[in-house]
């Protein structure tokens, strides 16, 4: 068979994928690894948007993409489609929004349906690589902005405001040190001013 005669069978991804699959290691073996991969679909499906290890989300969004791939091809009414759905999607009103909502939304598109980012990690924390994986067209604000130096942004007019009431404050502590520099006098100088006022007594 033929690259032409497999693309008739199965829809080519619009995204990388590696010639090997991730290891994802679990307890339960590769029952669990794939019931993980499962509830990741589920979610991103569910909230369009979610937060995870950077291995896992690239891992799952394969499956994403193949199933709304899939969806969009056969629809509802091919029952091969159907229970892949069924089997990919533990919460079962998810399949209605995936063949109503998402095909819709998705099939003139030329391009990925996700998008994948990568999360800053936090400083304390295990040493693993964050992702953000969702899908196009979700209603959250975009994570890539782009023009970073937009000073109307509300982190800049924040930070600007602090920059702005720390000068102020460390300007005030300067003038109020200087000032009570300037009006502190010691005892020995006064005492030594009064004696060159004083004029000598004559013999």
């Amino acid at each position: 068979m033929n690259q032409a005669e497999v693309s008739k069978l199965v829809s080519k991804l619009r995204i990388k994928v590696p010639p090997k699959h991730r290891k994802l290691p679990n307890p339960k073996g590769p029952e669990g690894r794939l019931d993980k991969l499962r509830k990741t679909v589920t979610g991103l499906i569910k909230y369009e948007r979610i937060e995870l290890n950077y291995n896992r989300a690239d891992e799952a969004r394969q499956y994403a993409e193949r199933l709304i791939s899939e969806a969009i091809r056969h629809g509802d009414c091919h029952k091969p489609t159907m229970d892949t759905a069924n089997f990919w999607l533990l919460e079962k009103e998810l399949v209605h929004k995936l063949f109503k909502v998402l095909v819709p939304r998705f099939e003139n598109s030329s391009v990925a349906y996700t998008k994948l980012y990568n999360a800053p990690k936090p400083q304390y924390a295990r040493v693993l690589d964050k992702a953000v994986l969702e899908l196009k067209g979700n209603p959250y604000p975009e994570l890539g902005n782009k023009q970073t130096n937009n000073k109307y942004f509300i982190q800049n007019i924040l930070l600007d405001a602090a920059k702005h009431e720390y000068r102020q404050a460390k300007y005030a502590e300067v003038a109020n040190k200087i000032g009570q520099a300037g009006n502190e006098t010691s005892p020995v100088n006064t005492e030594n001013a009064e004696k060159l006022n004083e004029k000598p007594m004559s013999s």
